[in-house]
């Protein structure tokens, strides 16, 4: 016999209960835990510890819970227990509704102490100086490439590398009417009016382009005016009680977004190998020829693969540049330590971001 409304409602209120039972039981564990990481100076904050932990309980389910549903529950749980001890502050790109924040919200959970920052140099400063002890910042688009000046500002930071996340972004039209016409302005950050330019040149031709610091604060602005409009999030469009005129403008359907988690090595050492690790490197190499070739060597002699090769201008007025490498792997292993140890020997310059897990 199948059961009524009511008595599933009662059953559902009746594992509620049970679960606040089980979490509370599972926090107070978590408290003790950090009793002893005091005890010991060690980080409160493990992320390689805490992708095991949701790697394992994705490889039980053997439920009608999604995979990517176990990893937003147990972020949260892990986030809130994790902020009994202190809430992390971590510094983004403002306002709120920001990319950057969904990203330190999909990282983190929202068990954090906001720090949303007017720019990425904003970012770095704070986190630099202990204001924040964690920062995220904008890293690669799939359909733009690079973020040039996160790159430029970790040549020289003191910040290392500890943790990325990447998803899917879906910029939207905001305006304060879901109209698309009379629309003279639209305001985004330079990156997302990169990733939408097909549709504006299609739908809205005549319309201005204006950059805004971030695309959150590109909703703001066109919160004060009924002929203004914004690339943003939906968040942002919430946050700022603005419409949906069109949904989803980016000209690549699988546009993506990775960010980068950086902090100070006395906040976060680097992680520990969890099998499925990044190694994020700056090099250069003296100006003669096949010096660029000479770099790849050490990695296919010892059978690491390499994932990401970028330039940068070093702006010596020389025209030298330096490389923004990642490779598979973690230094703990023995064939990756020899192969950084060979390729640093060719360097005119070295320097190691971080070694990370490799975003899910």
């Amino acid at each position: 016999m199948a059961r009524t409304l009511d008595e599933l409602r009662q059953q559902i209120d009746a594992l509620d209960l049970e679960l606040l039972s089980l979490l509370n039981q599972r926090a107070a564990l978590a408290h003790e835990v950090g009793d002893i990481k005091r005890a010991d100076a060690s980080p409160v904050f493990r992320p390689e510890r805490e992708m095991a932990v949701i790697k394992r309980l994705q490889a039980a389910n053997g439920g009608p819970l999604r995979s990517e549903g176990i990893a937003v529950i147990w972020r949260e749980i892990m986030s809130a227990c994790r902020a009994l001890e202190a809430a992390q502050r971590v510094a983004y790109l403002g306002p709120a509704g920001t990319f950057s924040e969904q990203a330190a919200l999909k990282f983190f959970g929202s068990s954090i102490e906001r720090m949303p920052c007017v720019s990425i140099d904003e970012v770095f400063r704070a986190t630099a100086a202990g204001s924040a002890e964690f920062g995220v910042v904008p890293v690669e688009n799939s359909s733009e490439g690079v973020i040039s000046r996160s790159l430029d500002l970790l040549l020289n930071s003191p910040l290392h590398i500890v943790g990325e996340t990447s998803f899917l972004v879906r910029h939207n039209l905001l305006r304060l009417t879901p109209s698309l016409d009379e629309i003279e302005v639209v305001y985004a950050h330079p990156q997302a009016l990169a990733q939408c330019q097909d549709w504006l040149s299609t739908h809205l031709p005549n319309a201005e382009r204006r950059a805004a610091s971030s695309n959150a604060d590109g909703a703001r602005l066109a919160a004060t005016n009924p002929a203004w409009a914004a690339i943003a999030s939906e968040r942002a469009g919430s946050e700022f009680a603005l419409h949906i005129a069109a949904h989803a403008i980016q000209d690549d359907a699988f546009n993506r977004t990775r960010f980068a988690v950086v902090c100070l090595p006395q906040t976060q050492p680097p992680p520990q190998p969890t099998g499925n690790d990044c190694i994020s490197l700056i090099v250069s190499v003296p100006n003669k020829p096949g010096a660029v070739h000479d770099l790849l060597v050490p990695l296919k002699a010892h059978g690491v693969s390499m994932t990401r090769f970028e330039s940068r201008p070093a702006r010596s007025g020389q025209w030298e540049y330096y490389f923004y490498i990642d490779v598979q792997g973690h230094p703990s292993q023995p064939h990756v330590a020899l192969a950084l140890t060979e390729l640093k020997g060719l360097c005119a310059f070295y320097k190691m971001l971080g070694t990370y897990p490799v975003a899910q």
